[in-house]
């Protein structure tokens, strides 16, 4: 029987919170482990800054925001380098004003933790992409680099049975919606994902880049739950505690991907929330989630979190497993 496939997530995932300096830092990750990120996504706490990603495949300096539409833009007074345990600064307010409050959250690329970034240049045809997980991916996540009209499509194996059928935007707060230029209705693969002729996936003769997670047991869990309307919520098994968890309802529109942490919340219930769709500051609502040594349990019957009947969709990183890879209790929080 296999109890985990990831001992230490710390090793591919971590969160980091910060105070800004208005200088040029380096930012040290706090894990036990040293990690290199290969994607860092940073918000401002304190501001409605917009957030800021940033891979080592589009290199650093070049930010995209998950809560608009715009381009690609090369700044470099943002992140400046990918380090050996963490990340350098510059002094942009979007991620270094001084006093003020961030979060970063910091992935490491690995076909062992199920996380690959590939970047290709759009055709308009469908047609299919390779990646590297060696795994079927259960979500892809696509932004356009050079447009600024086309924003954020995921593809979610929590949407529906026949998710490939359908798609999500990061940007927006609508419910997922049935399109076939978008995923050509091709389910992904070991080794390749499908992209329609939409320009959302497939703009003629412009790069793209495309975020894949794939599922690995006690470290990473993407799926669906259904909101029963009580504050005594859903509990959803992921095989380990949560370090972050992202919700959206995807069955209706309205409601904001609600994004949530270990580091922001030291304890439950988890009230610190910030959207992915919204280049809102840290709002406090109360009583969101318990994240336990198992999963998570909602404890909020609003739109966001727990209407009855109401699909939503989530993912979630470890910050340990519930048991390591000898079937051994890890301590619960």
């Amino acid at each position: 029987m296999a109890y985990t496939t990831i001992d230490d997530p710390e090793a591919y995932f971590q969160v980091k919170t910060y105070t800004g300096d208005g200088s040029t830092p380096s930012i040290t990750l706090d894990g036990d482990t040293d990690m290199q990120p290969d994607m860092v996504w940073i918000k401002n706490r304190d501001q409605t800054d917009s957030h800021c990603l940033f891979d080592s495949v589009r290199t650093a300096t070049k930010v995209i925001h998950s809560d608009a539409t715009t381009a690609e833009t090369t700044d470099a007074d943002t992140l400046t380098s990918f380090d050996s345990d963490g990340f350098a600064l510059g002094a942009d307010v979007k991620v270094n004003t001084d006093t003020e409050a961030y979060v970063a959250w910091c992935w490491k690329e690995s076909a062992t933790s199920g996380f690959d970034i590939v970047s290709y240049t759009g055709n308009a045809t469908a047609r299919t992409i390779s990646h590297s997980l060696s795994a079927v991916p259960h979500v892809i996540i696509v932004k356009p680099r050079e447009s600024g009209s086309e924003g954020w499509a995921v593809y979610h194996k929590g949407i529906a049975s026949d998710a490939e059928t359908d798609f999500i935007r990061m940007d927006e707060t609508n419910a997922a919606s049935d399109h076939a230029d978008y995923w050509n209705d091709t389910a992904p693969t070991s080794s390749v994902f499908t992209v329609g002729t939409d320009s959302a996936v497939n703009t003629n003769t412009e790069g793209v880049i495309a975020y894949l997670f794939s599922e690995k047991q006690g470290f990473s869990k993407f799926g669906s739950y259904t909101g029963n309307g009580n504050a005594d919520g859903t509990f959803i098994y992921t095989g380990f505690r949560p370090a972050w968890v992202m919700i959206k309802k995807s069955s209706a529109t309205g409601d904001s991907w609600q994004i949530h942490d270990n580091k922001r919340d030291t304890f439950n219930v988890a009230e610190t929330r910030l959207l992915s769709n919204s280049s809102n500051a840290d709002a406090t609502n109360t009583d969101n989630l318990d994240m336990l040594s198992n999963g998570f349990k909602i404890r909020n019957s609003d739109a966001n979190f727990g209407t009855s009947g109401a699909t939503y969709i989530y993912m979630a990183f470890a910050e340990a497993p519930f048991v390591n890879s000898n079937g051994v209790p890890c301590n619960a929080r």
